[in-house]
């Protein structure tokens, strides 16, 4: 029997209605969340990404701004629009979309926004307080995964959860969140010898490596909740994610479609942390 699909898309519809309740709330105190996205560069794929983001504020009345600079710009350039943003009492989340173009230190850029409106959950204080478990802004993907396993009412106490990629972004948060509920967590990257034997063993599979295909369906276990992240486009221009997906689907119990799985999810969770931003 074909693996149940986790509807992110749906889900995602979801969290925003709920999101609604909270704009109408701060309404009530005279407070209207907002969020600006500093777009530098014109990547095709981070207009989309900005695009997505402006429109899920939009359907639960977040105000958004986006300010876009010229692939040239200099790091001064950055940062003086982040510091400009960090003062904006109208503004409540700020979000660096990635990746910058080459030349500009990211770390550093990152750095410059201020914990209080880091929705994204990258400021170091942020990632210190998701180490020890009670940060106000997990990152956007992570926190998204986590409302998808909630959906379906996984059991995560006990449980093995590997996740394949190690990125900050992604990978190491999502981890710290699993160890959170419990879960028995195994951290692999691209490079971890005889991958199989690690995913095979996971009652909770995330993969999110950025590599078409790297999980097969002979290398999950039965039954299993897959979480794919991976955006891939193929030769013919087709967009997939990390798994070989039509035969993971075969074998687990849950699995995440690409498009229309973990991806609606992170739009709607940065709509969550703005307003969580904007409740102080």
């Amino acid at each position: 029997m074909a693996a149940q699909r986790i509807d992110g898309k749906a889900l995602a519809e979801q969290v925003l209605a709920e999101c609604r309740t909270g704009v109408d709330a701060l309404a009530a105190r005279g407070i209207r969340p907002g969020l600006a996205v500093v777009l530098v560069g014109d990547n095709p794929a981070s207009r989309a990404y900005v695009r997505n983001k402006v429109r899920a504020c939009g359907t639960v009345g977040v105000h958004s701004e986006v300010v876009e600079l010229p692939a040239t710009a200099s790091q001064a350039e950055v940062l003086e629009v982040v510091r400009r943003l960090n003062g904006d009492r109208s503004i409540h989340g700020i979000l660096v979309q990635l990746p910058l173009p080459s030349g500009l230190d990211e770390a550093a850029i990152l750095a410059e926004v201020m914990a209080a409106k880091d929705v994204d959950g990258f400021h170091a204080l942020n990632r210190g307080d998701l180490l020890g478990g009670h940060t106000r802004f997990p990152p956007c993907t992570p926190a998204g995964m986590m409302r998808m396993l909630d959906s379906i009412g996984a059991k995560l106490s006990g449980k093995d959860a590997v996740v394949v990629g190690r990125s900050n972004t992604v990978g190491k948060p999502m981890g710290l969140l699993l160890l959170g509920r419990d879960a028995t967590v195994t951290l692999c990257t691209s490079k971890t010898l005889d991958l199989a034997s690690h995913t095979r063993r996971a009652d909770v599979l995330v993969v999110a490596v950025g590599r078409a295909g790297i999980v097969t369906g002979d290398m999950v276990k039965p039954g299993a909740i897959v979480l794919d992240v991976g955006i891939n486009r193929t030769a013919d221009g087709k967009l997939v994610g990390d798994i070989d997906f039509g035969s993971v689907e075969q074998v687990a119990g849950y699995v995440t479609p690409v498009p229309g799985g973990v991806g609606p999810m992170t739009v709607a969770m940065l709509v969550v942390n703005t307003i969580e931003a904007a409740g102080g």
